[in-house]
Parts: C-alpha cells; sequence; structure tokens
C-alpha cells in the first residue's frame, strides 16, 4: 500500500473503524539501516566496546559472594585499560584517544558486561581522573594522569558527604592552607563531613580528589579539590585518614563503597587542581572566574560527563530489556484460545503488546536524544565548540535527560521482568539484577529530583528573558498575551472553537493528531504554559514579600514540567532522526509510527491536563487513546525487527528466554502433539464428551 492510499484509506474511516484493531501491511524495517542509526556518531567505538562485552573475560559471576565479586572487578578493570577503550578521554601525548564523545559512546555499552564493572571504571577514569584531567593543570596531569590510565593508582572521588549529597555547595570538609608550611590541612570536622558513599574508597582506593572549603587568609573561596593520597602501598591507610566499608548495597555489589574522613590531613600546596582556583605561597587566592557562583558551576560543569554517561547507559538498558522480553514474548505461548490445540503467542494479545511495545519507541527516542547530547558533550570538551553559552545549555540538557532516561530505564526493566512472568525472575535471564544494578542511577551524579528543579530554574530564567529584553510596550503586550491566553483556555473558548472544528469526521480528527507539528504544540505547551503559570504566580508572591514560599509550594509543579520538557527533547530528536531516511521507505514509514507512538502515549499520559487547559476536547482526547491503540497493531508484526536492530547478540544479552531456548521447548511440544494425534493413540478429552453429552440431551 502506497502512502498516499493510506492516507485515503484512513481519511474514509468512521467511529467504528477507530475502535477497531488495523494492522496495515508492510514488509517491514531495514534492520541494518536501522541498527546504523543507532550507533549513532561514534559507531566503530561503541562496537569495539560491545566486542569487550561479549568477551567471557568481563561477565558478571552471579555465583560469587560480594567480597570476591569486588576482587573480579578491580581485575576486569585493568584489563579494560590493557585494551585501551578507557584511555579515549585523556591527552594524547600521554597515551590517550583525546576523543570524548567516543569515550563515553564505548563506556556506556560496559552495562551489559556487569553495570558493576561500569561504574567502577567510571569512578575511576570519568570521575577521579577527569577531575584530575579537567580541574587540574599540565603538571597534575604529567604527574598522575599515567597512573589513572594504566590504574596502577585506583582512585576515589570524594565529593559526596552524609549530610550533603546534591548540595555540592554546602559541604563542610575543610581545606585550610598554612603559609608557613605551604600545605592545606584537611578536616571532617563532625560525623555528617564524612565522605560517603564514595566508590572505590572501602577497599582498592590509593588516592582520591577531595572536595572541600578552601579557605586561606580567613576567607572561604568555596568548594576546590584537592589530589590526596590515602592509603599505602600495602592497603593502610595513611595517618589522619580513616574510613569504614558501605558493605551490601541494593545493587552495583561488585564496587567497594565507602565512607571517608580525615582529621588534621596535610597536603602540599601544588596538590590543589588549579585551573579555576589557585593559592600562592603567601597564601593569597586568584582565579580567571571573579564570580564565586560562577566559578563554582564551571568547576562542576567540567564533571558533567558523569550524567551524560548515565542517560546512555539507561538507554542501553531500555534496549537490552526490549530485545529480553520481546524475544521471549514472541516465542512462549499461553492458552488455547482457538480451540483448535495451538496456544496464542504472548505479544499476539493486546494487553501484552501495550505493555511492551510503546517502551520500544521511548527507548528509540531515549537513544536519538543522547546521540545529540552526546554530539554536543563533544562539542564542549573536545575544543571544537567550548563556549560558556554551551557549557550553560550542556548542563541543562544533562539535567533534563539523565532522570528522564533513568527513570525510563526503571519503568521499562520493571515492565519487562514482569511480562517474562517468572522466568523474568530467574537470575539466568538478568532482567532482575540489571533492574537492582540500575536503580541507584536515578540517584547518583545528581538526585532526579534535585536536578529537574536545576531544570525548571533555567526554563524560568529563559521565560524572564523575554521580559527583561522587551521594551515597556513588548512587556505589556507579553503580559496581555498570557493573561489572554490563560483567560481564554479558563472559560473554555479555545475549547468551543476546538468543537467546532470536530464536527467533521472523526478520521479528520486522527488526521490532526498524525500531524507532527500538532503533536510538537501539544507536548511544548505541557511545558511552556506550565512555566508562564509558575512565572507569573512567582512574580506576583514576590511583590507580596512571599517569595521563598509561594516557589516551595510550586516545586512539585516545576519539577514536573521539567520533566516534560526532558520528554519533548527526546520526542524532537526521534523527528530529527526521521530526517536520515528516505522518506518514501517502509523503515521511514514504521519509524514514523513509532514516533507518533511515543508522543501520544506522553499525549494519552497527561490527557486529564491537556482536557482542563483547554489544548484538546473530549473528542480529540477519546480518539488519542484510539489510535494509540491502532498505532501498536500496526507496529505489533516490526516488534521484533525493532529491537533486533539495537544489534544486540545472545553473548551480550546473556538471558536464555532470549536465546531461542523457549522457541526450541515449543517446536518440541508442538511437534509431540501432532505426531500424538496422527498415532491414533491420543487421549480423548473429557470436555468433549461432557459437550456431546448434553448435546444429545437437550
Amino acid at each position: 500500500m502506497t502512502n498516499q492510499t493510506a492516507d485515503i484509506v484512513e481519511d474514509q474511516l468512521d467511529d467504528s473503524d477507530l475502535e477497531a484493531a488495523e494492522s496495515i501491511e508492510s514488509p517491514g524495517i531495514n534492520v541494518g539501516e536501522v541498527h546504523r542509526a543507532l550507533l549513532g556518531t561514534w559507531p566503530e567505538e561503541r562496537q569495539r566496546s560491545r566486542d569487550i562485552v561479549a568477551d567471557p573475560t568481563f561477565w558478571r559471576d552471579d555465583t560469587l559472594p560480594y567480597t570476591e565479586h569486588r576482587e573480579r572487578v578491580l581485575e576486569q578493570v585493568k584489563e579494560l585499560s590493557r585494551r585501551g577503550t578507557t584511555g579515549l578521554a585523556f591527552p594524547k601525548r600521554l597515551g590517550g584517544g583525546e576523543n570524548p564523545g567516543g569515550n563515553i559512546a564505548a563506556f556506556e555499552e560496559i552495562f551489559l558486561a556487569d553495570p558493576s564493572l561500569q561504574i567502577k571504571s567510571g569512578v575511576h577514569f570519568g570521575l577521579f581522573g577527569a577531575a584530575i584531567l579537567h580541574l587540574g593543570t599540565e603538571p597534575h596531569h604529567d604527574k598522575w594522569l599515567p597512573g589513572v590510565m594504566d590504574v596502577s593508582n585506583p582512585g576515589a572521588f570524594a565529593m559526596t558527604e552524609t549530610g550533603h549529597g546534591s548540595d555540592v555547595a554546602s559541604v563542610a570538609t575543610t581545606a585550610t592552607y598554612e603559609p608557613e608550611t605551604e600545605e592545606f590541612v584537611i578536616n571532617t570536622p563532625f560525623r555528617a563531613a564524612w565522605k560517603d558513599y564514595l566508590g572505590n574508597a572501602a577497599c582498592h582506593a590509593k588516592a582520591a580528589v577531595v572536595f572541600a572549603q578552601l579557605i586561606t587568609k580567613g576567607v572561604n573561596h568555596g568548594v576546590h579539590a584537592l589530589y590526596l593520597d590515602i592509603r599505602d602501598d600495602e592497603g593502610n591507610f595513611l595517618p589522619g585518614i580513616g574510613g569504614d566499608d558501605d558493605g551490601v548495597k541494593g545493587g552495583l555489589n561488585g564496587i567497594d563503597n565507602g565512607r571517608l574522613h580525615f582529621a588534621n590531613v596535610r597536603v602540599p600546596r601544588e596538590n590543589l587542581l588549579n585551573r579555576y582556583g589557585d593559592v600562592a605561597a603567601d597564601g593569597t587566592y586568584s582565579s580567571p572566574i571573579e564570580s564565586p557562583g560562577r566559578r563554582f558551576f564551571v568547576m562542576l560543569g567540567t564533571l558533567v560527563q558523569g550524567r551524560v554517561s548515565l542517560d546512555g547507559a539507561a538507554a542501553v538498558a531500555q534496549q537490552a530489556a526490549l530485545a529480553i522480553a520481546i524475544t521471549y514474548g514472541n516465542q512462549r505461548r499461553q492458552f488455547d484460545n482457538s480451540g483448535e490445540g495451538a496456544e496464542t503467542v504472548l505479544l499476539d494479545y493486546g494487553r501484552h503488546q501495550r505493555r511492551l511495545i510503546p517502551r520500544i519507541a521511548t527507548a528509540y527516542a531515549a537513544t536519538f536524544a543522547h546521540d545529540e547530547f552526546l554530539r554536543e558533550f563533544d562539542a564542549v570538551f573536545s575544543g571544537k565548540g567550548d563556549t560558556p553559552e554551551r557549557r550553560a545549555d550542556l548542563e541543562t540538557l544533562a539535567a533534563a535527560l539523565k532522570p528522564t532516561t533513568t527513570w525510563q530505564g526503571m519503568d521499562t526493566l520493571q515492565e519487562a521482568r514482569e511480562a517474562c512472568g517468572g522466568a523474568g525472575y530467574l537470575a539466568e535471564n538478568r532482567l532482575t539484577f540489571l533492574r537492582h544494578d540500575l536503580d541507584v542511577y536515578t540517584t547518583f551524579e545528581g538526585d532526579n529530583n534535585v536536578l529537574l528543579q536545576l531544570v525548571g530554574k533555567r526554563l524560568l530564567e529563559d521565560y524572564a528573558k523575554k521580559y527583561k529584553d522587551a521594551d515597556a510596550r513588548e512587556t505589556a503586550r507579553l503580559f496581555v498575551s498570557q493573561a489572554a491566553n490563560k483567560a481564554i483556555h479558563e472559560i473554555g473558548l479555545a475549547r468551543i472553537g476546538s468543537i467546532a472544528r470536530d464536527l467533521g469526521s472523526s478520521a479528520r480528527s486522527v488526521g490532526w493528531l498524525r500531524e507532527p507539528e500538532n503533536q510538537h504544540a501539544l507536548l511544548s505547551a505541557r511545558v511552556e504554559e506550565e512555566i508562564s503559570e509558575i512565572a507569573m504566580s512567582l512574580n506576583r508572591a514576590q511583590k507580596a514579600g512571599k517569595g521563598a514560599g509561594a516557589f516551595n509550594a510550586l516545586q512539585n509543579k516545576l519539577i514536573e514540567t521539567a520533566h516534560a520538557y526532558g520528554e519533548l527533547i527526546q520526542w524532537e530528536a526521534f523527528t530529527r532522526k526521521l530526517e536520515e531516511f528516505d522518506p518514501n521507505s517502509e523503515t521511514h514509514r514504521i519509524l514514523t509510527w513509532l514516533r507518533d507512538l511515543h508522543g501520544l502515549t506522553l499525549i494519552e499520559r497527561d490527557l486529564a491536563w491537556y482536557l482542563m487547559s483547554g489544548r484538546l476536547t473530549t473528542r480529540r482526547a477519546r480518539l488519542v487513546s484510539s489510535y494509540v491503540s491502532r498505532l501498536i497493531t500496526r507496529l505489533r508484526p516490526h516488534a521484533q525487527s525493532l529491537v533486533d536492530a539495537f544489534g544486540y547478540k545472545d553473548e551480550h544479552l546473556r538471558a536464555k528466554i532470549a536465546s531461542g531456548a523457549e522457541q526450541q521447548r515449543q517446536d518440541e511440544a508442538a511437534a509431540y502433539y501432532v505426531e500424538l494425534r496422527a498415532s491414533g493413540n491420543a487421549p480423548v478429552d473429557e470436555r468433549t464428551l461432557y459437550r456431546a453429552k448434553k448435546k444429545r440431551t437437550r
């Protein structure tokens, strides 16, 4: 069927057609073409990492106690270093690759070997090593990065404290400079100041980058980072340093998380990572960034790669979970609904389709958005496009996408686990342990809710700029426009207009929903209108002297709006990716359905908001769910191809239910019953005799 013919058919549908299941025949996607698109901008680095994941040397062994698991992971990190992928971000003159984007792309794929391996590697190379690289200067690089790159000097990243997690600016550890000795004295003055939940800290780290309040000449210059040796070659703490082991956690037990505390620990002045702030021998402080607040955010911004990589790893988790669940759902049979002795494939059940197919759309959107995000990261950190504005935008993007994708990852892993029934709960099928390990991604590198609050504040700032840069007449016009728009929606005029346009066929309303500009308008309105209302409420409260209380009251609404913004970014990235495919191809057609399913599923979830805001009429709102169901039915024949395009093989997934074993069991069972019936020895089903008896007695 051609695109034009399909559109004509669609325009002729009536209400009954909309509620009926529909399947449009299509030869399917070009799996290789889609796979290349999903690999993104760094396919070679990503594929090289997948080859490493396929090596049993790096596979997780779930039979090990956590102490042995930790030692295995440490050796695996060292082996990763020997294979070269972990040095991609470091300077070429030291043997690195100076390829920040490729480094993250390769790192994300390690998730499927063992999430503990990925995160331990990330702590050592991506946090400890990256802090030296980005916060230090060339002498620091020459002195310490070689030991990072070959893992001869395992390190910890000592930022988080028991009393302060996401609020880094308020950490209580101090580094006080003494001019007479040219040393910093590091202290954790009370228990809540202990550095906590630090990867590598319990056993393996010989050094740490410690974040502390820098005090010199009686002035606190805010949080800075210092390099500190913490253990000797025998693994004993150095004088003044102590710590605890965090022990068994809810996941990632191949990482030795622990606590560190310091009592008058002396550090040479040269150990201050001084790219953004330095202390002279006499104690004079200097910085290329005059504003303390801006300096703090610039320093933290250099470490954004952690959030970038978590976003990508969560997309990998979604892909893997769906590859397992869809493959199993296409092979496992349950219940004979035909009466002919053939049980129904799980993925042929409407509810099963509803549970999994929209999540394929989400995984595609998350993957395409991540690749754009990664390109922006690479532009900034390679120096090709490093400007203050782009760094600020990158921070906002990281704070929006990391929460969005990690929450999606947790949701998909849970749904995939349940969709696979009891088999999904077995360790051999990986879903449960992957879910346990991914869980902490939602809170480290910034609690998701805290990060989204930062996004919300940025959206409010951007909204305020519209008025700041406008003259008095333009400001008045904008305020009137906002007020009029609000009034129209509140009194229902927008709804009246929409109803008038909806008096034709339902097909026209479905056609309206299919248009990408209308999907974009709805998803954008979910962000823009809420930010407008929050801004106007805060403005009124500030004029009344109640700004702080008003912000707290609106905090939940702001975070939900920021979350919607992250989802909008993903939808937009998916839409841009479609432009890379031949618009006349079946691949483009099917991926467009998938993009539409992603957008309309988000709209369906928030239908109450769209109705109350007047953005959708009751008729169109009802048709959202109908059209979502139709899209799912259309996509059902392509579900396997869509997850096959992720490109993961048995050695990547390592889930028995996705290995073909289930299909072999089903084929064996079917062959058994065929042979039994053909032999004439099949027992008579009592229900057949019962029905025959009832018929005779009528």
